[in-house]
């Protein structure tokens, strides 16, 4: 076996005892990672072409809210470069996601409902000095299921830190994606081997619809 062929790596982490399963929790949240208009609207310079990741998103969501199981959006916005000065520096068009774009709603598509909560995201990771974890902590929840993008950057760091920080990551498929599909099959791989299940959107409803309560 080559270590230069993505489609090798499943196996390759497999058979070095990775990719064990974490399983559904008792309580579960649906979380959206950078599916903003920032990163979908094809006006915008951080533009990814994800429509197919947008659709099924909101599919997952529609079962996430029939069942009363909490959607969260991210968003990144700053108030000044301050906030994040090394990460704007080393990518300068994040500062244009300042109070006042037109390009700090969520999706149009995944339009919050009023269930839904919207948190402010200021790095990669939507762990970062963000309220997420107190939100998790306050809602009683112990599995995330990330969507959003992309898939080799902030969605890696999201499952990263959720399991740092003793939660169940479960990512879809179907639900993540990246600009570059290289990037994206090998960054699945490596979630999947030591962050997170990767999982069939098709499961992940499945096992909301049977293994999860209906959430007041």
């Amino acid at each position: 076996m080559s270590n230069n062929d993505p489609d090798e790596l499943p196996a390759l982490y497999a058979s070095r005892g990775f990719t064990t399963r974490v399983g559904f929790g008792e309580r579960a949240a649906v979380l959206t990672v950078d599916l903003f208009r920032a990163f979908t609207d094809p006006a915008s310079p951080l533009y990814l072409p994800v429509d197919p990741v947008v659709d099924s998103t909101a599919s997952l969501l529609g079962h996430a809210r029939a069942r009363g199981i909490p959607v969260i959006h991210t968003v990144v916005q700053y108030s000044s470069p301050a906030e994040a000065p090394t990460l704007i520096r080393k990518n300068p068009v994040l500062g244009r996601l300042t109070a006042g774009s037109d390009f700090l709603e969520v999706e149009p598509r995944l339009k919050p409902v009023d269930s839904d909560i919207v948190i402010t995201k200021y790095g990669a990771s939507a762990f970062f000095n963000s309220t997420l974890q107190p939100t998790l902590t306050g809602l009683g929840i112990d599995t995330l299921i990330i969507t959003g993008i992309a898939t080799s950057g902030c969605v890696r760091a999201t499952a990263v830190d959720a399991i740092q920080h003793g939660y169940r990551p479960i990512v879809p498929r179907e639900c993540v994606g990246d600009r570059f599909d290289t990037a994206h099959q090998v960054s699945l791989a490596e979630i999947d081997a030591k962050y997170a299940d990767v999982e069939a959107l098709a499961d992940v409803i499945t096992l909301l619809e049977t293994e999860q309560e209906p959430q007041q």
